[in-house]
């Protein structure tokens, strides 16, 4: 059945081709035209036919034309016979304007289909440079153009090699191994023609004189890419190749210099605030071995200052290790079931000579019961946010921890009285060695125990945040995920 509908479809135009001949005819003969008359019209006719149909049904619609204009209207009438030079002249003047009119429509809509690919082919490059210049990522830009290019020009299958990575890029699951060989041999400068292999068309990526990559292809139900097409689309690509690998290489450029410009700022930092107590704890050593002449008192004091100096050395060894750990990634989580009062609690203990002077308050809401937290890594948080407001705040001012549940997180707060943190130096406080005017006028701390705090709460899932105002004090608030278990029983 669907192959007599298509013989019925393919046969349909020559039928109706020969009717419309057929009525112009019947109808010639009927007004009873003469032949310039009977001509002009079957002429006209031709002339139609050849720029709205094909050249084959235009040539056949000629044919019939030519036939009916002899029969009917060239003497003898009735016959094929051509008879006289004027009837000569005529049937071949009508046949050569039948033949000039089919050429001349035939290259006219040749250069029409042209022109129309033309504009398709331009509208669709047009398209890839739009899509190209919507990513901001050029990684996943590299990565999604085979699909790209596959879409836009409909091709069956695209694939694009890098050579700086050799890494291959496709639109579809794998590349044949023949094709991948080749678009290698190709990307390495041996040869930059077009190539074809296992019914992939293949071009090098060129950037200048030096080859970045290659690209290939499987032509689609539209055919593949014309030789400009290809050009155009190569360059495009080749051109992102080069972009993503410049992008790259100043990203490696970018994070080497400021790796160098951390190590430096570190090694800085370490070095004036390691020299501060060291220098302290040998001046007052150099006084009690020097000077005979100390009494009691005096004695006491220098030892009081070496325990002291010895204490902020110790503190400053345990940031630098602490923040060691942290680059290095090896921080680990071990969550346990605690209740957050108890955690509170324990975190004020261990600040107790920092606490020295200050009024603490806990606000804990343990209506919950335990929750799942490392108590290592939070109770290292808490201390530094204590140690903070003991050393930022006058003494006799108010300290309030506090913590609650609330939307799946356990969170924690910290709040001081103090003299707040200027809104300049809040965007930057939990950056490394970032002191602000406070921690500058105060001329102690190493601009490490804030950065060490997010890096603790990132690692263990959670975030911190900062209010603060000056004159009004400081607020903050860190949350972890709620984990919610039941403890298991001694048995």
């Amino acid at each position: 059945m669907q192959w007599k509908k298509g013989r019925i479809g393919k046969a349909l135009p020559w039928l109706g081709a020969t009717g419309l001949a057929g009525l112009a005819t019947f109808a010639l003969v009927g007004l009873r035209a003469n032949s310039t008359t009977a001509g002009m019209v079957f002429l006209m006719l031709v002339v139609w036919s050849a720029t709205e149909a094909g050249l084959w049904l235009s040539l056949y619609i000629a044919l019939l034309c030519a036939l009916a204009f002899d029969y009917f209207f060239l003497v003898p009438y009735r016959t094929l016979w051509i008879v006289g030079a004027q009837e000569w002249v005529a049937m071949a003047s009508f046949i050569a304007g039948c033949l000039v009119v089919n050429r001349v429509a035939e290259v006219a809509r040749r250069q029409t289909g042209h022109a129309e690919r033309r504009r398709e082919d331009v509208e669709r490059l047009y398209a890839l440079s739009q899509e190209m210049m919507l990513y901001e990522d050029a990684e996943g830009l590299v990565r999604d153009l085979p699909l790209a290019i596959a879409r836009i020009f409909e091709l069956e299958a695209v694939v694009l090699y890098v050579w700086d990575q050799d890494r291959f890029y496709t639109s579809m699951d794998a590349a044949p191994a023949a094709v991948q060989a080749a678009m290698r041999t190709m990307a390495q400068g041996h040869t930059a023609a077009a190539s074809t292999e296992a019914g992939y068309s293949i071009a090098a990526l060129m950037l200048g004189l030096r080859p970045v990559g290659a690209l290939g292809w499987r032509p689609g139900h539209r055919g593949g890419l014309s030789h400009p097409v290809a050009a155009a689309v190569s360059a495009q690509v080749a051109i992102v190749l080069a972009r993503s690998i410049a992008i790259e290489t100043s990203a490696r450029e970018e994070a080497a210099r400021e790796s160098e410009r951390l190590r430096t700022a570190l090694i800085d930092s370490l070095t004036h605030e390691l020299r501060t107590p060291l220098t302290s704890i040998r001046a007052a050593a150099t006084t009690l071995l020097a000077s005979g002449e100390l009494d009691q008192a005096g004695r006491t004091d220098m030892a009081a200052i070496i325990d002291e100096e010895a204490a902020r050395l110790d503190l400053l060894i345990g940031a630098a290790v602490e923040m060691a750990e942290i680059d290095a990634q090896v921080v680990q989580v071990h969550a346990a079931p605690q209740h957050p009062r108890a955690l509170l609690d324990q975190a004020v203990e261990e600040s107790r000579k920092l606490l020295a002077g200050h009024k603490v308050e806990i606000d804990a809401d343990d209506a919950g019961g335990q929750a799942w937290f490392d108590p290592h890594l939070l109770g290292r948080v808490l201390r530094h946010l204590l140690e903070n407001a003991a050393r930022y705040t006058p003494t006799g001012s108010r300290i309030v921890l506090g913590s609650r549940r609330a939307e799946g997180r356990l969170e924690f707060r910290v709040e001081d009285n103090g003299p707040g943190i200027d809104a300049l130096d809040l965007p930057l406080v939990f950056e490394k060695f970032y002191r602000g005017k406070g921690g500058m006028a105060a001329g102690n701390g190493s601009g490490m125990g804030l950065a060490i705090v997010r890096a603790i709460l990132a690692a263990h899932g959670g975030s911190i945040e900062v209010k603060s105002a000056p004159g009004q004090g400081t607020s903050f608030r860190f949350w972890v995920p709620l984990v919610e278990k039941e403890v298991p029983s001694a048995g």
